[in-house]
């Protein structure tokens, strides 16, 4: 295995394994701990997130669901709006927004990524707000894949790049209400691991990095807004 594959796949299970211990955090107490990020607390958290209707996570994830069964249907439709070499010379821009709609690696994109959607998603919704999360997903998602039709990876498609954007928003969020202040650092120093693996992400020239980084900067942005003088959001009550 060469030194770029052990980092992006040290990367990648970085990036899993802290975002589920961090889906229960972004909505636990403040200054608590998101403990061992057992898979029982994450589905408590993301069925009591679904609970709370979040109609932009569950907009996006129906448009998803459609263009996955469109494009088995009718495969032109994966080249038509996916990434392709050479776009942006052409002026084909418009495919940094459309590669978000297409799972360009089959089946098995899909069943990691609609999945991955809705869980992130609806947690970021509760935490965020609506418009926010869409705001994120969106921005984010467009701006990994103008990264990668610049040149990182020309030819693609899929929305965990914005999933990614979501994740790293919630990451910023808390370090900012200050969820890693005193002894909860202990418990809670895996926050850390989102920024860091979207820095060396985006240093291997992997799009799923741009997607972290932006929504890190994303989140610096929108989380104060999102919390006010308080610092946090309403919690989600498993």
């Amino acid at each position: 295995m060469s030194p770029h594959e052990i980092g992006l796949y040290a990367s990648a299970a970085a990036v899993v394994g802290s975002g589920l211990r961090l889906l229960v955090l972004a909505v636990g107490p403040a200054g608590g701990s998101a403990a061992a990020g057992r898979p029982g607390e994450v589905l408590a958290v993301v069925r009591a997130a679904l609970a709370r209707r979040p109609w932009v996570t569950v907009t996006l994830f129906a448009v998803m669901a459609v263009l996955a069964v469109l494009q088995y249907a009718v495969p032109a439709v994966v080249d038509d709006l996916m990434r392709q070499p050479g776009a942006l010379s052409d002026g084909q821009w418009w495919r940094a927004g459309t590669a978000l709609l297409v799972q360009s690696s089959g089946l098995g994109q899909i069943a990691m990524n609609l999945p991955a959607l809705l869980v992130v998603g609806a947690v970021a919704e509760a935490v965020l707000g609506w418009w926010r999360t869409l705001a994120v997903f969106l921005v984010s998602g467009v701006l990994a894949h103008v990264v990668s039709l610049a040149g990182w990876s020309p030819r693609g498609g899929g929305d965990s790049v914005a999933v990614c954007g979501l994740l790293g928003a919630l990451a910023v969020t808390c370090l900012l209400r200050g969820d890693l202040r005193g002894p909860a650092f202990k418990a809670n120093w895996f926050v850390l691991l989102v920024p860091a693996a979207a820095l060396v992400l985006c240093a291997m020239e992997n799009n799923h990095g741009a997607g972290l980084l932006a929504g890190c900067l994303l989140g610096l942005a929108v989380a104060p807004g999102t919390f006010g003088t308080a610092g946090r959001s309403q919690p989600v009550t498993p």
